[in-house]
Parts: structure tokens; sequence; C-alpha cells
């Protein structure tokens, strides 16, 4: 039993899925409004094209907006490996913060716990591999910024939620923009989007938030593609 308040609160907004499409992907957004309320509103609005299978608020109430079977319109125009039509195989998770426009701040604990709980069930249910947890800006990495660099990926990860590098000495070496590009493809990035970098360092370089190659963000980029196999 869930230790959170759960609600349901039906959106409009979603359709089919992709004939031969499969949720492999969980893409985690931050709601980016004033309010949960405001937030939760637009979710709604068929007016506004735009949903989520579900909405996490900051005192940890979760509300369900789209069955997981139903293709949620959460994820805009974005790819991973190479593939587009996120939404078709994602499932999405909205997280009530104001974001970067209107007040961007730490998630609180009970959120993040509420999160996390969620999470696991859907991983659960649809296989979905830890490294395929992302962020919105990691596949919209030039549209979207979220959920962004004060969001704990990394206590995610230690739940097996996400993966998290740890670089060793088989990752320094010299290193070419060329490669940084070729390498942000080989781990899933689009690296035609001017803002891949910046968006592979608001997940697992937080600390550096310059969209420059320097050496500790290639190290970690290094590092996943070693701990992925990719």
């Amino acid at each position: 039993m869930s230790a959170f308040r759960r609600i349901d609160r039906p959106s409009p907004n979603h359709g089919p899925r992709a004939d031969g499409s499969r949720v492999e992907l969980l893409i985690l957004h931050y709601t980016g409004m004033p309010t949960a309320a405001h937030a939760l509103d637009r979710l709604c609005d068929p007016a506004a094209q735009v949903s989520a299978h579900y909405t996490v608020d900051e005192d940890g109430t979760v509300y369900a907006h789209v069955p997981e079977d139903r293709r949620a319109w959460h994820a805009g125009r974005s790819s991973w490996r190479g593939t587009g039509d996120v939404n078709s195989r994602s499932i999405g998770v909205e997280i009530v913060n104001p974001g970067h426009e209107f007040g961007y701040r730490p998630f609180p604990p009970v959120q993040m716990a509420a999160v996390t709980e969620l999470c696991h069930g859907i991983v659960k249910r649809h296989g979905i591999a830890p490294a395929d947890v992302l962020g919105h800006s990691d596949v919209a990495p030039t549209r979207k910024e979220d959920p962004g660099e004060l969001f704990d990926w990394p206590d995610l990860a230690a739940q097996g939620l996400g993966i998290w590098p740890t670089p060793s000495q088989a990752d320094d070496s010299p290193f070419t923009d060329a490669e940084v590009a070729a390498l942000l493809g080989r781990y899933g990035y689009d690296p035609a989007e001017p803002r891949a970098l910046l968006a592979f360092q608001r997940h697992f370089h937080p600390e550096c938030l310059t969209g420059a190659p320097d050496p500790e963000t290639v190290r970690r980029l290094r590092a996943l593609l070693r701990l992925t196999g990719r």
C-alpha cells in the first residue's frame, strides 16, 4: 500500500500509442508553472493539448491523468537513441516545481519519496532499464531544462531509478569536440542539438553548467558508456 495520497484527475489529452511501440522510457519533468493548481488545470485543459500520465505535488500527493497504456502528450518534439515520437514509447511524470522561470527551488524530500515510489512501480510494470529513466531536457535539450540541476538524480540512481557515473583512470585521456559529440550520440543524445552537452551536465554534472566539454564532464560521459556498454 502506498504511503502517499493518490487522486484521479483525468486529462482528455491522450491518444493511442504508435503501432509496434512499447514503453521503454520514463521521462521526468517539472511543471514549470507558478503553482500546482496552474499546472493541473493546464494538463487537464483540452485546449492546452498537453498532458502527462502523473503529476507529483510537493506534499507527495500523486495525481493520475492518463492510463499507462495510452500515449500522453508530455515530451513534444524530442528524440532518444536516434528515434523520435518519445511520447509513444514513454511514461511521463510531472513533478510540481515552479522551474527556472518562476523561482526554481529544490524538490522537498517528501516529494522525492513519492516520485521514487511511483517510478519504482512504473519501471517494474514496463521493464524500463535504469539508464532509460531520463529528464525532459535529455530528450529535448534545446527546448527544455527540466527537471533541472537541483533534481536529485544521484539519490534516484542509488535506488535503482537511473544510473550515476563513477569515473576511473580508464576515463582519463585527451578529447576533441568531435569525440565528445560522438560519445553523446552513443549514449542516446542527439549530437546535432546545440545544447545536448548542457543537458548532459544538468543531469550528470550539475556543478558545471557551461555547455562546454571540460575534463570532468567527459570523464563522466565515458564512465556512463562503460557502465551501459553503449
